[in-house]
Parts: C-alpha cells; structure tokens; sequence
C-alpha cells in the first residue's frame, strides 16, 4: 500500500473494515473499504464497483479507484468528513421541517442521476447516507453493493435492502422496479429525519419485525400528533407511501411536488443539475500495489 498511509478505522460490517487513508503524495485523505480477496470477488463487491465508478455527481460519494494488495482488495473513495446522516439526527433527535427538506432535496437529486444512469440503489437508508464536513453540509449516497443496473439486469426479483425501508413490491417477491423501490425509501429517510422515529415500525415492540413488515403491506403509519408537519409535506408523504407502485409518485414527480420546490437551492435547480446528466464518465482501472 505504497500509495496511501493509513490514518485510522472508521468503520466495519459484513463486508470488512473501512479506513481513514492520506495519499502520501497529495496529502487527501480518502475512505478506503478493504475486502478480503477470495478464488472470487463475491457478486455485490464486482456490482458496487461497476456501478459506483460510473457516477458522477456532488450528492454520490466520489469512486476514486481500486486498490489490489496480496490479501484484500480496496475500494477508494472521497472522504466524508461529516459521518452518517444517520448519527447526526440520533443527536438531534430529530430535524426541523425546513431542515429535513433541505437534505431530502439533494438525497433525491442524488437518487435521480442514479435512476437516469439507469442505476437502482436498493438499500437507501440514513447509514448509507453521509455529510461532508462543510457548515451547510452537502449531503453524499454511498454504499452500492445492493445496486442494480436496469440496463444489464432488469427489474431485479430479489429481497435486499433493510427491513425498516424496504417497499411492500420488494416484500411480496414478485418482479419490481427497483427505481419505484427507490422512491419508497426516500420516503421512510424523509419520515424518520421529520418524525426520529421509523414510519411502520411499532414503538413497543420495535424488534418484531413481522409486525413491521405487516404494517408496510398494509401502509399503516401516522405521524405523532407532538410534530409539526405541514399539509403539503404530509401530502408528499401519501404519494410515496403507496402501496402499489405504479400509482406511488415518481422521482420527476418528486422534483415538481410544491414541498420539494420551496427553498430550492441553486444547484439542485433543474437546470444546474443538467450538467451532470450530459457529463460524460471515464472509467479507471484498478491499480496494483
């Protein structure tokens, strides 16, 4: 690992160990996930890195490049400086509506160029959803080992995600969408930064699982009467938590919807983000050392 020193842990999970690394040279520091090397590299790491490396834009955390050591393989990444969105409304409890908004607009404008990359996220949650360490913090998606191209694999038929956030299509084992599977989750983000809790999820029994999946087949939620949601995000709210997917509402849709518009930033504008969909996207090779 000549390239890069190590820093220290930032992170662990099935896949591995996550690390603060600084390029020697340059002196950035970057997120390097390390996965052990097998006779095979399993099918999500080969998946995340396809998918991840050909995304381009300030609300997807940067791909930088693969690393290749005797033992693991590294995943290189920009460095968000500002942990999970995830840690930061456990902290707070939970968000104002103006701020919700604010960090919901750039998670759908992120989501958007996946979909128009004809990428399917699959398992958005607040702990794949991190900041980076800017006063008005820029929200980054990351973690795509679950992420499916429409392109090469249409409407994917297998369960993944997690359970608190996943769509009922996603449940019942069917043939879905994972694009209209994406917009549910969105939704379950946008509750839980309003609310701090999860949309169908029993607050007594919050472990029992099959209680929750019966109330998201169901569509059974409620926002406390104790949190100020206004009417226009709690009609936006009833268009993603839709039972059906063709008629849930979608991310263009999203995008027009009154709640979403108001307090738009710039460079979440229409407009702006054109210049991302007509960028085009250079691969990089996995290096050695």
């Amino acid at each position: 690992m000549e390239k890069y020193e190590p820093v220290r842990e930032i992170g662990s999970g099935n896949f591995g160990v996550a690390k603060l690394m600084r390029n020697r040279d340059t002196r950035e520091l970057v997120a390097m996930k390390f996965i052990e090397r097998g006779y095979r590299i399993d099918e999500n790491v080969f998946r995340e890195i396809v998918n991840h490396r050909s995304l381009r834009h300030p609300n997807i955390i940067r791909f930088k490049e693969v690393v290749l050591t005797p033992t693991h393989l590294g995943i290189v990444m920009e460095y968000a400086a500002g942990g999970e969105l995830f840690e930061r409304i456990c902290d707070a409890g939970r968000f104002h509506e103006d701020e919700a908004r604010y960090f919901f607009q750039q998670l759908v404008c992120g989501v958007s160029f996946c979909h128009a990359m004809q990428i399917c996220h699959r398992d958005l949650k607040l702990e794949n959803t991190l900041l980076d360490g800017s006063p008005a913090p820029r929200l980054k998606i990351c973690d795509f080992g679950y992420s499916k191209s429409s392109v090469l694999h249409s409407r994917p038929k297998s369960t993944v995600g997690t359970p608190a956030y996943i769509a009922p299509e996603v449940l019942s084992r069917r043939e879905y969408d994972g694009k209209h599977a994406d917009v549910w989750s969105c939704g379950v983000t946008l509750y839980v930064m309003l609310v701090g809790g999860y949309p169908f999820e029993d607050t007594k029994d919050p472990k029992n699982f099959r209680k929750t999946i019966a109330r998201i087949m169901s569509v059974q939620y409620k926002i406390p009467e104790y949190v100020h949601v206004s009417q226009t995000c709690r009609h936006l709210l009833s268009r993603i938590f839709v039972a059906d997917p063709r008629k849930r509402i979608t991310m263009a849709e999203i995008k027009a919807h009154p709640w979403f518009l108001k307090n738009l930033p710039r460079e979440l504008k229409e407009e702006a983000q054109q210049a991302y969909y007509n960028r085009r996207h250079v691969d990089v090779a996995p290096s050695r050392s």
